[in-house]
């Protein structure tokens, strides 16, 4: 049986490919992280930083309503699911589609283990702001020299 572990490892190993060649084409397909199916995508853009304390998450999620998010948090692993709809006009026929509807899934690896009972999060105007306590195990001690005579 694979493990999680060993299919995460592989669809990272796949993004880093596809960076590594996707200025070769032209197409660029934004309509992928909206395919059924289980994985990490990319979709929603975030970013991650941290200080000595925390890990601080973006996400961009333009009109996704709250209601829809879904942040799970199992081992350093950070899940953000939801669905993002867009209202189509009654009869009318699409001449150009670029905005991306359905639902999603990212998973984000953390690099350090955090606090699950302290995790908090915001949305507002299409923004999701994670605030990501690190464990005391996971922040830097400062470690003291004995200097000899």
């Amino acid at each position: 049986m694979i493990g999680t572990n060993f299919l995460s490892e592989m669809d990272t190993l796949r993004r880093e490919m596809n960076g590594i060649f996707g200025g070769l084409t032209q197409e660029q397909d934004t309509s992928v992280a909206f395919l059924p199916g289980i994985g990490t995508r990319r979709y929603p853009r975030v970013n991650l930083s941290e200080d000595a304390d925390n890990f601080y998450m973006t996400a961009l999620l333009p009109g996704v309503d709250a209601a829809s998010l879904d942040i799970n948090l199992t081992g350093n692993s950070l899940t953000l699911s939801g669905e993002r709809h867009i209202e189509e006009p009654e009869g009318a026929r699409w001449q150009r589609q670029e905005r991306c509807r359905g639902k999603f899934m990212r998973v984000i690896e953390l690099p350090l283990e955090v606090e699950s009972g302290e995790i908090s999060a915001e949305y507002a105007d299409g923004m999701l702001q994670i605030l990501l306590p690190k464990t005391e195990m996971a922040k830097p001690k400062r470690i003291n020299i004995n200097l000899g005579k």
